[in-house]
């Protein structure tokens, strides 16, 4: 953890930068919470610069010797629309209240900046000692399902389980999901889950059902673990090799690049899935302009073709230009698209071909003597 000059007995350190350093690892985010008003603090601190204030959230950005640092007000908050955003509706509570609002027990421990002192209202330290993860409440999935996710997460990160009732609360819960809830923040949660290119998490994902959170449509777990295809083509987007493979995922706010990759995915699918005596060159062509991502989904029902394609076919390239075409007395024309596929198949058939090879092959096919 990184310790700062900032010490004051009503300010903590809060959530997963505790956990992380119960647990030995480094921590990115470090989360602050002044038992109080935190905006109110700030303030009063002569050598802190106020950048940024949130009234409604009762957070603040200060700069302190150099450095920027988040502080939230301790709040208590309700769910007057259970699956959306909370409702903040106490802020400086105390600092019970504040953890009590929180998703799994081993996130819910404070530490005092003053003292050291760890403060655990909800026995998250057995928790971290026996790897298991509890929810603080039984409506805890209920007011925030992506906490599911969130637990999943945590349960590959960290190789912890849920505890017995916890289990219990997300089974009952998947078995009747309310659906209107904010897929923006589910789809955040989901892009962290799965940019960590773990095949255990789909796992997990798929066989414990957590996948109908999206969509209730079955969907059975592919034979083809992606991590190691992931790890050696390294996609910009590894979340959506795993989330796209669902039958429907159009409740999820995607980019329109996120949007290409599921629909060519599915365009494709049935021309590599079914067709077993697919030439190079239709190979080539099917994934000509399609994302790196949508390849890799498909090598769940055809990595033969798709290795293929992405360790030789996408390498090979033909040389030949319009200009060249011009130049040997070929006129621009709609042919033109005709010629550079023909030279394409050639090449695949003998990429040592070179570009006056390719020309000699335009000259005996396409002009007249």
């Amino acid at each position: 953890m990184c310790e700062m000059n900032l010490k004051n007995e009503n300010l903590y350190y809060i959530g997963g930068v505790v956990r992380d350093e119960l647990l030995g690892k480094e921590s990115f985010d470090i989360d602050l919470t002044y038992q109080g008003n935190a905006i109110e603090f700030a303030q009063t601190l002569p050598d802190a610069e106020i950048l940024q204030i949130n009234e409604p959230f009762g957070t603040v950005k200060i700069k302190l010797d150099g450095e920027e640092i988040d502080i939230a007000s301790t709040r208590s908050e309700i769910y007057p629309q259970k699956g959306h955003l909370p409702k903040v509706n106490n802020i400086g509570c105390s600092l019970k209240e504040d953890i009590l609002r929180r998703d799994f027990t081993i996130n819910a421990m404070a530490k005092s900046t003053l003292t050291g002192e760890i403060i655990d209202y909800t026995s998250g330290l057995e928790d971290l000692k026996n790897k298991k993860l509890r929810v603080l409440h039984n409506n805890s999935f209920i007011d925030d399902p992506t906490r599911i996710v969130r637990g999943l997460k945590f349960s590959v990160r960290f190789g912890f389980e849920l505890d017995e009732h916890t289990k219990k609360l997300q089974d009952k819960y998947l078995q009747s999901i309310n659906y209107d809830m904010s897929y923006k923040r589910l789809k955040k949660e989901l892009v962290e889950t799965f940019n960590l290119n773990l095949w255990t998490a789909f796992e997990k994902f798929v066989n414990e059902g957590i996948y109908k959170l999206i969509s209730p449509q079955e969907f059975t777990l592919p034979q083809n673990n992606l991590e190691e295809l992931i790890k050696k083509y390294k996609p910009t987007f590894p979340w959506i090799v795993y989330v796209g493979l669902l039958p429907d995922i159009s409740n999820l706010p995607l980019t329109k690049t996120e949007q290409k990759i599921v629909d060519d995915y599915k365009k494709i699918l049935n021309q590599v899935q079914n067709d077993k005596n697919i030439s190079d060159f239709e190979i080539y062509k099917a994934f000509e302009g399609v994302n790196l991502e949508t390849i890799l989904m498909l090598a769940t029902v055809n990595p033969e073709i798709t290795g293929r394609y992405l360790d030789k076919l996408r390498h090979i390239k033909p040389e030949i230009t319009g200009k060249d075409l011009q130049e040997i007395g070929i006129a621009p024309s709609p042919k033109y698209s005709e010629i550079f596929d023909f030279i394409l198949n050639e090449k695949l058939k003998n990429p040592a071909l070179n570009k006056t090879q390719e020309i000699e092959l335009v000259k005996k096919f396409y002009l007249i003597p």
